[in-house]
């Protein structure tokens, strides 16, 4: 069809024979000539859709050249209609003109031309009119033709017009809607002010976000498009020196850019830490809240992170961040980011030394003494607090680091509980490990009386309590004896069961000398004292004054008859794991002390234990060197705590007076108490 719409049928037709009226038949064939409007429809296709060129331009350009063609070929068949009439004189043009064959081609065109455009705009001034029957049919359906060319022409500019205004009109409804609002809830003109400020700023930077446009590529071209734009930033980030190429493009990808406009709250204070930013362009400022008063913290600028404390804390957010002017960030949501770290240890480690060198200035994580020979801990002093924080989430390589850092790990919160009894109740077992490995006093007890072992059999975490127990008796005799007369004490059945099925002797004596069936029997727990007695409890010698000696008969009478006394499984292959990991723990003790030299480190904490203990006092202690006498010992707390220490009194946690600096162990607590102040 393209070659026959080339081909000149009229001159062919006239060649061959002669005649121009015979030529009229093959000058029908001419019409194969509108098939290459195809190519014309083609090419305003590819124009609309070529960005180098103005689509409402191209578009007008377009409705244009379709009107002016249909306006030309109405022209011409008028004009044929009156060319092959028999009767020139009664044509449209002949009656005007009667011999208008003679006229020159461009007048009669232009009069043709002059009468299409007259009637397709409806004007129709009368000059040039139909006279004879085949002319009135022929503008019969000419002007049928018109009106739906006129709906066509005016559909198609009215829509470039509304698409032209749409983003606009859209606008100016939300401001209305926004205004409406405002005035229905009687808000006040500040808060007005501040909410049309921010709708304006919003629709300016509305086209700058570019996350809707890259959702819709495949994921492959995503990640490129964003390994391209964002990680040379990344790169750049604190948190992320030293980590593996890997990682980094990994969290790229998983990371969406967004334009936040000016005075935008990006996270706010005391909120959930679900996501981190890294700021590409502009400023965001740091603010906290004292007495609903807003008190700028600092400013972050470009290459800055914020959000990370709080996602690798899992604490509340401590600050709100706001946009001083339009910023570009990256927003990383916290469960990818964790979910990184974990994917590779070398990769973890790093970006947690590089968490605690930007928050709490360390020059070298590796060297042990930088905390020890300040004799406090520097930077944020919640940081130790922190760690009870880390315990309870169960990051053990997040809290191995801390505490590689000189953290004191028997920190407690206001309650007495140290990092091991959050760790041990809430079973994150390699978190007890990690603390022991530090020295944390299993020993300890929170404001209720409870240790750590307690904790972990309280809540059923068993293999946490053989490592604990295993820990606390090597040094306390009387752990098993405790342990039961808590429970006897406290009349707690399932803590007691637990015990006696973990194989403790329930005849067991605390370092009060008693038995935990003297304790029930001396708090009349029927159920309790039954319990101990069937599983082989020795009566004689308890004192049974407070007791019914008829209740005991029936029950020694029971267990005689034969009832089944408990006996604790065969804990062979638990024991032989339990012996792997405390031997990890002693080898990674003693690598760290050869590794950080034989220097030792104690607490000090100023005043009685048993005074602050009363007044629940959480002042916090300093850790230092453990020095050569206890006259070094005061002389340094003095200065550390602003007071002539020279005549005070140095006592362990239990109050005991110490009078020689050899009886000192390492990571001891040592309470410089005034006389004044002394119990």
């Amino acid at each position: 069809m393209d070659v026959a719409s080339t081909i000149p049928f009229e001159a062919i037709g006239y060649l061959i024979t002669g005649n121009k009226k015979a030529a009229l038949s093959y000058s029908l064939l001419g019409i194969l000539r509108f098939w290459r409007l195809r190519r014309v429809k083609q090419l305003f296709t590819r124009l609309e859709k070529d960005i180098r060129f103005n689509y409402f331009w191209i578009r007008c350009i377009k409705l244009l050249f379709v009107t002016l063609f249909l306006v030309h070929c109405a022209g011409c068949l008028y004009y044929l209609l009156a060319d092959r009439y028999p009767h020139k004189g009664e044509t449209w043009l002949g009656s005007v003109n009667p011999n208008f064959t003679e006229t020159s081609l461009w007048i009669r065109y232009i009069s043709a031309m002059y009468w299409s455009i007259t009637t397709m705009t409806t004007v129709g001034y009368g000059d040039l009119h139909a006279v004879n029957t085949v002319e009135m049919i022929f503008i019969i359906f000419y002007m049928l033709f018109n009106l739906g060319l006129t709906a066509y022409l005016i559909g198609n500019m009215t829509n470039l017009v509304v698409e032209g205004t749409r983003r606009t009109m859209e606008f100016r409804n939300s401001i209305e809607a926004a205004s409406n609002f405002v005035g229905r809830n009687r808000l006040p003109p500040r808060l007005k002010k501040q909410i049309l400020a921010y709708m304006c700023l919003r629709f300016k930077a509305e086209s700058l976000n570019q996350h809707q446009l890259i959702e819709q590529l495949p994921k492959s071209i995503c990640k490129s498009i964003c390994q391209h734009l964002f990680l040379h930033t990344v790169e750049k980030v604190y948190l992320f020196k030293d980590v593996s190429k890997e990682i980094i493009v990994l969290l790229v990808a998983k990371m969406k850019a967004e334009y936040i406009p000016p005075r935008e709250d990006v996270i706010m204070q005391n909120e959930a830490p679900d996501d981190v930013y890294i700021i590409v362009s502009g400023e965001v400022e740091m603010i906290d809240y004292e007495m609903e008063k807003e008190i700028a913290v600092g400013t972050l600028q470009t290459g800055d992170m914020f959000g990370e404390v709080g996602a690798l804390c899992c604490r509340p957010q401590i600050y709100t961040y706001r946009t001083k002017t339009l910023s570009q960030l990256l927003r990383l949501k916290t469960s990818a980011l964790i979910e990184a770290m974990q994917s590779k240890q070398e990769d973890n480690v790093s970006i947690l030394k590089n968490f605690l060198q930007q928050h709490k200035k360390l020059k070298d994580l590796n060297i042990g003494d930088l905390i020890a020979e300040s004799g406090e801990e520097d930077g944020d002093p919640n940081m130790s607090v922190n760690l009870l924080t880390v315990a309870s989430t169960g990051n053990a390589a997040f809290l191995d680091e801390l505490l590689k850092a000189r953290l004191d790990p028997d920190i407690g919160d206001s309650k007495g509980r140290t990092p091991l009894h959050i760790a041990a109740s809430k079973g994150h077992e390699e978190c007890v490990l990690v603390l022991l490995k530090h020295a944390s006093n299993v020993h300890l007890r929170d404001m209720n009386g409870n240790t750590a072992l307690w904790e972990a059999i309280s809540s059923k975490h068993h293999s946490i309590f053989r490592i604990l127990y295993h820990c606390t008796a090597i040094s306390d005799p009387y752990t098993a004896g405790d342990l039961l007369c808590t429970a006897a004490k406290r009349n707690d059945m399932s803590v007691m069961e637990e015990l006696v099925k973990y194989g403790l002797n329930v005849d067991s004596k605390d370092r009060h000398g008693r038995t935990a069936i003297e304790i029930a029997m001396a708090e009349n727990n029927v159920e309790m004292v039954n319990f101990l007695v069937m599983n082989g409890s020795d009566v004689v010698g308890a004192n049974k004054c407070e007791f019914s000696s008829t209740n005991l008969n029936d029950m020694l009478q029971k267990r005689e008859i034969g009832h089944r006394i408990t006996v604790h499984d065969d804990n062979s292959t638990q024991n032989e794991v339990l012996l792997k990991k405390l031997e990890i723990i002693d080898f990674e003790a003693k690598e760290g002390k050869s590794k950080g030299g034989n220097c030792q480190r104690v607490s000090i904490y100023r005043g009685h234990p048993l005074v602050r203990k009363q007044a629940c006092c959480m002042e916090a202690g300093r850790l230092i060197k453990l020095p050569n006498s206890l006259e070094e010992l005061k002389k340094i707390a003095g200065e550390k705590f602003g007071f002539d220490a020279m005549n005070a009194m140095v006592t362990d946690e239990a109050g005991a007076e110490i009078d020689s600096i050899e009886v000192i162990r390492d990571n001891d607590k040592i309470f410089i108490a005034e006389v004044a102040n002394c119990l």
